[in-house]
């Protein structure tokens, strides 16, 4: 049944290698269950209810994207969505959170139109190998970034933006550990070397104190608990702001759509490139499906009551552990609806178990930068583009917006590179750059 439904042995996989994959990811990503409810909550909506609605809209939206497109992709609310969502739209725009579901909603409706219209794959089939290759490098080095933040190795500095962490603490000691663990791992060819990684340096949690004296990793009294209603959440959007200040609410649903397609385009492209899964032409068979899929699931997420649920970065750390088809997505899915009893026991893990992984992961991916030809200006320009600004902005859609218009500009100017670009690689330029432009248009519009 397995093979029928995933074709495993034509993917070079075996079952057991895509669930040490799908927990891994899951080990990766189960933070969201945190610090989602945490970041809504500042919006006024029910924090218990939104553990429930962050599981179930992750549940959800990853086995549409197992069943519908066999891709080791797992989905969750997006982090950055959520604080935009949050704290621009609700806090800062005083748009009620029922109102800002509704926006949500209407994102996703023609995030659907937009994927059965066929545009968002003309889209992905219009960005040049070249620049695939960049992104998928700049995606690594990323999570990279994000990894090293998170265990404490790179801190914020008032004076050079950032700088060296201070090793004598314990959970950075153990972090540097965790790394040169996975490192070692992974270069032996041992299986489930980031599960196992995460599993050693939870266990060596037990013994390290954190900066206010608890231990790393605390074991909880009770490791069950049943899941908090739903009820608070589902079904509960408001259409009245938008009918009321429809100009208000354009620019938020804009805002969404850009960040929901760029983003889930970046981590579609990094991923499943470093998985293998692209053919020669750098296209992805059946990535159709793949985007209804993620569709369906900004949708999905608006009725749950959650903002959007995306393609997650963090599934480049199961594909790293083997995993290569929609079999690891079901384990993911199967683990964040035993998560709604189980919470407890899986937020014992520190996140300096888990932020190694994404180093190691970050490093492989940002191999892909052997790809780029980087004698040719044309092409390097936009490809380094591309990867820095991915980690220094802070965000996958920045620089991919960076690298196209670069791309876009040195063709047009130049002359150089044009045989690179189709007329719809032109039209994405257009689109980000009018994008990057949006804060000053709608100032002079007074909006």
């Amino acid at each position: 049944m397995l093979e029928r439904l995933f074709h495993l042995r034509e993917k070079g996989s075996t079952p057991g290698r895509e669930v040490a994959a799908g927990c891994t990811t899951f080990a990766a990503m189960a933070y969201i269950l945190v610090v989602n409810p945490a970041i809504l909550a500042d919006a006024g909506m029910p924090r218990e209810a939104l553990v429930t609605a962050t599981a179930l809209g992750a549940a959800i939206a990853t086995l549409l994207m197992a069943f519908m497109a066999n891709l080791p992709l797992a989905m969750a609310p997006g982090m950055g969505i959520n604080a935009f969502f949050a704290y621009a739209v609700c806090i800062g725009m005083g748009v009620p959170w029922q109102s800002a579901l509704a926006l949500v909603f209407v994102n996703g409706v023609i995030f659907l139109a937009l994927s059965l219209g066929g545009i968002r794959e003309k889209i992905v089939r219009s960005i040049p190998p070249f620049l695939k290759a960049a992104i998928c490098a700049g995606v690594g080095l990323f999570i990279a970034f994000v990894g090293l933040k998170n265990g404490g190795l790179v801190v914020a500095h008032p004076a050079t933006f950032v700088a060296f962490g201070d090793l004598t603490r314990g959970p950075v000691a153990l972090f540097a550990v965790g790394i040169l663990l996975t490192c070692v791992l992974v270069a032996r060819g041992t299986p489930a070397a980031i599960l196992i990684s995460i599993g050693i340096l939870s266990l060596a949690g037990l013994f390290i104190p954190d900066a206010k004296g608890a231990m790393l990793t605390s074991l909880p009294k009770n490791p069950v608990s049943l899941p908090a209603s739903i009820e608070p959440l589902f079904l509960k959007l408001d259409f009245g702001f938008l009918l009321r200040e429809p100009f208000k609410a354009l620019p938020v649903i804009l805002t969404l759509l850009l960040v929901d397609l760029f983003d889930n385009l970046g981590t579609l492209i990094g991923v499943t490139k470093r998985a293998g899964l692209m053919d020669e032409k750098g296209h992805l068979p059946g990535i159709a499906r793949a985007l209804t899929a993620d569709s369906l699931a900004a949708i999905i997420s608006s009725l749950l009551g959650t903002s959007t649920v995306v393609s997650y970065i963090e599934s480049s750390t199961g594909v790293q552990a083997g995993g290569r088809t929609g079999l690891t997505a079901v384990t993911v899915a199967i683990l964040f609806l035993l998560a709604l009893f189980l919470t407890p026991l899986l937020l014992a893990i520190p996140a300096v178990a888990v932020a190694p992984a994404l180093v190691v992961v970050g490093i492989t991916m940002f191999s892909s930068v052997a790809e780029i030809d980087l004698h040719r200006f044309e092409i390097a320009a936009p490809a380094v583009l591309t990867i820095l600004g991915m980690p220094l902005a802070f965000s996958i859609s920045s620089g991919m917006g960076l690298g196209i218009i670069a791309a876009v500009a040195i063709a047009l100017f130049s002359g150089k590179g044009r045989e690179n670009l189709t007329p719809f690689t032109w039209g994405l330029g257009a689109i980000f750059l009018l994008h990057f432009a949006e804060p000053l248009i709608f100032r002079w519009l007074g909006m």
